[in-house]
């Protein structure tokens, strides 16, 4: 109420030009208080209280617009009721300063509101939703073994790639190659390492790795001494859709890569891989599952190159996933669509992914890794989640749709960490996978 007070002694000041209005401020003041519980009245009933101020978004605005509006025309019919009658002059302002509060109690509820959304989006963790503690490592080893060294990075420009450049530049990388078939994309890290790492040569590089002349060109003239790959086809809908082109960028595009690394000298090559690769029943896992083969063959031949892959979960708010999905149908007022309502997902932030990335790559082991991930998160349960952060019911104010498992999917992933399927390490939560047939 602050503001709406603010918004009407402002607006007196504004119309006496600053001077001492006739009755006194006193009285003003006095009145100001009935113009708060007006305000007041006028919000709670347009529902501007039941959202979480953070997760203000542009439906509020209207509502704090029309609460304001009413409350204008309430004040406006009060004045014009009591007419000329000295006695309540501090009771009929002017019907500018009406107005004016109309304006200026507008701009500030709508401009705190979005300043409000603006400093909780960015400070959102969001591993309340996951229903575990974030995973940490420490990072010695790792800066020792990428410090003063070339990093070659595909997939540059995506969630996990950027976040990867930007942890191997931190980590004291001599030279990063930013590998990125897509233009904004590798414009937009490219800027971004720039600013804030203008020590570090980092080179954007737009290339496709299935072009196996510009990847050997690369290989033979800069000779990377650890390549991080994370270009890959990721959304299995799309890839059961391009099974062909699919194939040959995840499949293809890796041995392509990892051949190059064998050819010039790479230390140490690390794929990104996923859960997805477990069992697969998409193109997408076989996909991903077949290279992790292809690096393992390589492995096999006692290649002077170390090759290993990573197994992720879901990267939590990563690019086209589910959490993003859900917070713009959230935002457009519903429905969020839910594929099945027993479908459980196992999630990861981008920090943790990464993390694993760099401690796999400081690693001797020629294996596949996998992060203990605790329980899988049912999806059900974190669009609900995210409904209520963004102070709305499910059900009710947001509705939930449910629109059958799509081609590819599984309702549950396989993320098995137990003796049977894996090998503890000497570092906690990280497992090597026992290699499927």
């Amino acid at each position: 109420m602050a503001v709406v007070a603010g918004a009407y002694l402002f607006s007196f000041a504004l119309r006496f030009d600053f001077g001492e209005p006739r009755g006194g401020w006193r009285a003003i003041a006095a009145f100001g208080f009935v113009v708060c519980l007006v305000h007041l009245a006028a919000l709670s009933l347009f529902g501007c209280y039941r959202r979480e101020v953070r997760r203000f978004s542009r439906l509020e605005c209207r509502r704090c617009l029309a609460a304001a509006a009413l409350a204008a025309l309430v004040l406006g019919v009060t004045r014009l009721l009591l007419g000329n009658e000295q006695l309540f002059f501090h009771a009929r302002p002017p019907y500018s300063v009406t107005l004016m509060t109309f304006f200026f109690s507008v701009a500030g509820l709508v401009g705190l509101r979005f300043a409000c959304r603006a400093r909780g989006d960015a400070f959102e963790p969001g591993m309340d939703l996951l229903e575990r503690p974030e995973t940490s490592f420490d990072n010695a080893a790792v800066r020792g073994f990428i410090a003063g060294r070339t990093v070659l990075v595909t997939g540059a420009g995506g969630t996990i790639g950027s976040e990867i450049v930007r942890q191997v530049a931190a980590l004291g990388a001599k030279r990063v190659l930013l590998v990125e078939r897509c233009e904004n994309a590798l414009y937009n890290i490219d800027r971004a390492m720039k600013k804030a790492f203008p020590g570090v040569d980092c080179v954007p590089l737009m290339l496709d790795i299935c072009d196996k002349e510009a990847m050997e060109k690369l290989f033979l003239a800069e000779k990377p001494f650890l390549v991080l790959h994370a270009a890959a086809y990721k959304h299995v809908p799309m890839v059961e859709l391009n099974p062909a082109e699919g194939w040959r960028n995840n499949v293809d595009g890796t041995r392509t890569v990892a051949q190059c690394a064998e050819r010039h000298g790479t230390r140490r090559f690390v794929l990104i891989s996923t859960d997805k690769a477990v069992n697969p029943v998409s193109v997408m896992g076989k996909s991903k599952r077949e290279a992790e083969k292809a690096l393992m063959a390589l492995n096999a031949a006692k290649s002077g190159t170390s090759f290993c892959a990573v197994r992720f979960g879901n990267v939590f708010g990563s690019s086209g996933s589910v959490v993003p999905l859900f917070r713009e149908q959230i935002a457009a007022g519903g429905p969020v669509t839910v594929t099945d309502p027993a479908m459980k997902r196992y999630f990861m932030t981008v920090q943790e992914a990464v993390s694993l990335v760099l401690q796999a790559a400081s690693r001797t082991e020629r294996a596949i890794y996998t992060l203990e991930m605790g329980e899988p998160v049912g999806i059900l349960k974190l669009a609900e989640g995210l409904i209520r952060r963004a102070g709305y019911r499910p059900y009710k104010d947001i509705p939930i749709v449910f629109t059958g498992i799509r081609p590819g999917e599984k309702l549950f992933e396989e993320l098995d960490v137990s003796e049977k399927s894996a090998f503890r390490t000497d570092m906690a939560k990280i497992y090597i996978t026992k290699m499927e047939e």
